[in-house]
């Protein structure tokens, strides 16, 4: 039995908790952003200023915490650590930002000038990608598609919400490891 104790310690990669959570919330952050590109790209659900900023947090998680599982699988735990901090952080202000966007689309508040068109430098320059393409500006009041009552916004504050604490997990089983280490 210790043998093969031994032989699992040199599987640390993903048997190291804090690491499992810095992978985790790698793939998570990768599977919401190819989500949301097929819906964009597949699904022709053309993504309005706000929704385009909600996805800063996953492009930011996918560098963040590929490091981190790197740096707990090179025993730099602490800059793991960090790292996974850093994405724990991002997920609660994306989070916010959903709630915001989802207000919004309820009608709650007012959004920016820039997801109305509302704004004169946004009419500017509408006016000017009307003449080179005839393009539109996507609303972000009016909610392109919503499953059991929830917009895109909605579940990005709830992925976003799971991320979060799935980074704070990975925090805490650090802090535990180490101090019982």
């Amino acid at each position: 039995m210790a043998r093969f104790r031994e032989q699992l310690s040199t599987l640390s990669p993903l048997w190291h908790p804090p690491q499992r959570a810095a992978l985790l919330v790698l793939a998570a952050s990768a599977a919401t952003l190819l989500t949301a590109l097929a819906f964009e790209h597949i699904g022709g659900y053309k993504p309005c200023p706000l929704c385009l900023q909600q996805r800063y947090a996953y492009y930011a998680a996918l560098p963040l915490a590929g490091l981190a599982a790197l740096f707990y699988g090179a025993a730099r735990s602490s800059l793991g650590a960090a790292l996974l901090g850093l994405c724990a952080l991002g997920f609660f202000i994306n989070a916010g930002l959903g709630v915001y966007h989802s207000g919004i689309e309820w009608g709650f508040w007012k959004g920016p000038a820039s997801c109305s068109g509302g704004g004169p430098l946004m009419r500017q320059a509408a006016d000017l990608f009307n003449q080179l393409g005839n393009l539109q500006t996507v609303p972000c009041n009016k909610a392109a598609w919503r499953f059991l009552g929830l917009s895109f916004a909605g579940y990005n504050v709830l992925i976003s919400l799971a991320l979060m604490s799935l980074s704070l997990a990975g925090l805490s089983r650090f802090t535990v490891s180490r101090k019982y280490l």
